[in-house]
């Protein structure tokens, strides 16, 4: 039987002297190959990694401090009563707003309308002795000028005349006060507001300037009170000779509508325990969103940084080398670079080095990356369709 060996194998030497045994065997099994075609071979290809990108962006960027502050009311006014006398009644509801000028309180008012009517009573009896006495004074002065009377009688009916003057005019005091203190049985509210709890309810006796009523809270404008670094200070005082500068308050919850107002205080020592320098920001507040005693995140704007480069904050790793971006080139590989974050602003950040406007950058999908890795770009509704 005779074998046809393709190209690049040669037979095999059995170690046999005699005579060649043929033993029927495939003949696969009796030939050897050094060689094959290198077509058979498979290379084993990576499929792209799927990724979400975003382009770097050149903007305005703020230059922002943050730090926690605390809401306070615009103006409290503790209501105190400014007569003794016994409580009516109160002309409002606990938690209630009330307008400057509402009647917040009522106190019995009848001893102080008997006062005002016994001044006025002594004050008609002093004027009608006043134009008696005037009229004698008048008597007695032809008298003396005619040499009729003496010059001590002259200067009696004088001074009797301007005495009871005076005493008229101190009865018009008199009467005022008394109207004053009739009018302190209305009390009304000093302030635009909102009441807290009743603290004296009707029928007690209140004392005058002692006992403490009920306290109002003024909340259009709020203030919010914060603390920065004192090396911030120069900062502060320079940017605030080029205007007011912007304070945002972010509530919890609501990091997408953050309540913004003005700095409008700085005080006038730092803090030696802490180091810092204590705030104030105004807000209008007419949505009354802060509220008094609130403890909010608070974002004071000292400048605008033009063309920064913003990217989405997912897009920055972090590695023992430091911080880096996966940037997408042109053949869809990836490059692995280092960079140096800056601020956070929202979901975005500030990229000080290392990245250029327009570049892309991969915002998703960084855990299966490898630098030179080729990706394939989704869009957010095919990855979310794919984690379904």
């Amino acid at each position: 039987m005779t074998f046809l060996l393709p190209p690049g194998c040669r037979p095999r030497r059995w170690p046999f002297a005699a005579a060649a045994i043929v033993v029927a065997l495939p003949a696969a099994a009796l030939v050897s190959c050094s060689g094959g075609d290198a077509s058979n071979k498979k290379q084993v290809v990576q499929p792209p990694v799927p990724v979400l990108v975003a382009k770097a962006e050149s903007r305005e960027a703020p230059v922002t401090e943050r730090t926690i502050g605390n809401v306070e009311a615009y103006s409290t006014v503790q209501v105190k009563p400014q007569i003794e006398g016994q409580l009516l009644r109160a002309g409002f509801t606990e938690g209630q707003d009330v307008k400057k000028g509402d009647l917040l309180f009522e106190i019995d008012p009848r001893p102080f309308e008997a006062v005002v009517r016994k001044a006025e009573a002594d004050g008609a009896r002093n004027q009608a002795e006043l134009e008696h006495a005037k009229a004698e004074a008048d008597r007695v002065s032809k008298l003396f000028e005619q040499g009729l009377n003496s010059k001590d009688e002259y200067e009696v009916a004088r001074t009797s005349a301007n005495a009871l003057e005076a005493a008229v005019r101190a009865d018009r005091a008199t009467v005022e006060n008394a109207k004053l203190l009739l009018e302190y049985c209305t009390i009304r509210s000093p302030i635009d507001g909102r009441t807290g709890s009743l603290m004296v309810h009707a029928g007690n006796v209140v004392k005058a300037r002692e006992s403490t009523l009920v306290t109002i809270t003024q909340i259009i404008p709020i203030y919010v009170t914060f603390s920065i670094r004192e090396q911030y200070v120069a900062d502060l005082r320079k940017y605030m000779a080029a205007g007011p500068l912007t304070v945002q308050t972010i509530l919890p919850g609501g990091e997408e509508h953050p309540v913004e107002g003005k700095l409008t205080f700085i005080d006038n020592t730092v803090d030696e325990g802490t180091g810092t320098i204590r705030l104030k920001a105004t807000f209008e507040n007419t949505e009354k969103r802060l509220w008094p005693g609130q403890f909010v995140e608070v974002s004071l704007t000292l400048t605008l940084q033009p063309r920064a480069v913003v990217v989405p904050s997912q897009a920055v790793q972090t590695s023992q080398r430091g911080q880096f971006v996966f940037v997408v080139q042109k053949d869809f590989k990836v490059e692995m670079r280092p960079v140096t974050a800056g601020r956070i602003i929202g979901d975005d950040i500030v990229v000080e080095k290392g990245l250029e406007p327009g570049e892309t950058v991969v915002t998703d999908g960084q855990m299966r990356l490898v630098p030179g890795a080729v990706v394939e770009v989704k869009s957010v509704e095919q990855t979310q369709r794919a984690g379904q």
